[in-house]
């Protein structure tokens, strides 16, 4: 017997006695790895874990291409809501959406029913939870509800502080008695000051709603997340006409100088007026907003010390155009209607009202006349 023949008979021998499996016979090395690998299980992964918006799909991912027909029928969610399926490409992730919108703050449960998906492979039963996202919440608003004597200014305007940024919101500030307001943000989107755009009538309640929808959301969809109330402060009684107009006129006709030579500045706080005197000659009065209760421009002489066209406040985050410094420090002075720097501007109907923190507050035209006519070392009585 040849070397080879007998090769061939202990290798049969061997086949026979259960050494080497039969379907060596067959597929050889190769073809069992792969056999053995079409049988095995593929597997489901949620791709994200964290919230999703009402709008995002909520995306499985699977270890290997599937067959996306045979699958679809094997997807359920709890609570039970109509969605579709959409698959990528290769159909390794399968998206699940909403006909409609996630509910927001709601939990989710998508269940995976085990399958066959081919010949010898299979997806085993998965669940995966998740939640969407919901709206933000109101950290803080000022002034909180029941603020009395409250005297809105752009240096304190209403302030509402979010829990997040709300970048993915539109949000909505209402004030009733219906006013329409302007507001500017903080760069996150976490900080709003709001103020007024129409006229605040004195000792009369407020009540300042918020509400955010999402931004692919319908106008009509806007929920109100808060709202805060507060009284405004009472006009003081003078003697002097309330009309501004009427009472500008007044100081043109009877304000007095106190000082008879060259030019000097005369700001009346009582009435809220100021006269620019030369040589003791009134050219003109202005109505202005000085400091408010509490915060009260100081009475006394000054002269201009500096000036500067616009000027910046680090401490309030706004412009004070046409600034003039009535103290070295500059801790207060004249200067035109502040404005914030997106652009919006104090309003006009302040004037002849104590509303700010110490400055002294003009119009637009009215203080550019003063900056341009007025020299650095010019006289201020404040009285």
């Amino acid at each position: 017997m040849s070397h080879s023949t007998f090769k061939t008979l202990s290798f049969f021998a061997a086949v026979l006695a259960g050494l080497i499996p039969a379907y060596f016979l067959v597929f050889g090395t190769k073809q069992l790895s792969d056999s053995r690998q079409r049988s095995g299980a593929v597997h489901a992964s949620a791709v994200e874990n964290g919230p999703i918006s009402p709008s995002d799909p909520f995306v499985i991912g699977f270890s290997e291409p599937v067959d996306a027909g045979t699958l679809d029928g094997n997807i359920s969610i709890s609570p039970d809501v109509p969605f579709k399926t959409v698959w990528n490409g290769d159909r390794t992730s399968a998206s699940v959406m909403p006909e409609g919108r996630w509910t927001p703050d709601g939990q989710y449960r998508v269940l995976i029913a085990e399958g066959k998906i081919g010949m010898m492979k299979s997806v085993p039963a998965s669940a995966f939870s998740f939640r969407v996202s919901g709206y933000p919440g109101i950290v803080s608003v000022s002034p909180s509800g029941g603020t009395k004597d409250v005297a809105l200014d752009i240096e304190d305007p209403i302030v509402v502080t979010f829990d997040r940024a709300v970048k993915d919101f539109y949000v909505d500030f209402r004030l009733s008695p219906g006013i329409e307001v302007s507001y500017e943000n903080d760069p996150e989107k976490t900080e709003f000051r709001i103020l007024p755009k129409g006229m605040i009538r004195p000792e009369t309640s407020y009540a300042l709603s918020v509400f955010v929808k999402w931004r692919d959301e319908p106008d009509s969809a806007y929920h109100k997340l808060g709202e805060t109330s507060f009284t405004t402060i009472a006009e003081r009684p003078v003697t002097w006409e309330k009309d501004i107009a009427l009472r500008v006129a007044q100081a043109k006709k009877y304000a007095h100088a106190l000082k008879p030579q060259g030019k000097y500045i005369d700001i009346d706080l009582p009435i809220q007026i100021m006269t620019i005197f030369e040589n003791g000659v009134a050219l003109d009065a202005y109505p202005v907003s000085s400091g408010k209760l509490g915060m009260e421009t100081p009475k006394g002489e000054y002269a201009i010390r500096n000036k500067t066209p616009r000027a910046w406040s680090a401490a309030y985050g706004l412009y004070m155009p046409f600034w003039m410094a009535l103290v070295p420090d500059g801790k207060f002075g004249i200067h035109e209607l502040p404005e914030w720097p997106g652009g919006y501007k104090e309003g006009a109907n302040h004037l002849g009202v104590p509303v700010s923190h110490g400055c002294v507050r003009l119009g637009v035209g009215p203080a550019k006349r003063v900056y341009d006519w007025a020299d650095i070392g010019t006289p201020v009585v404040v009285h």
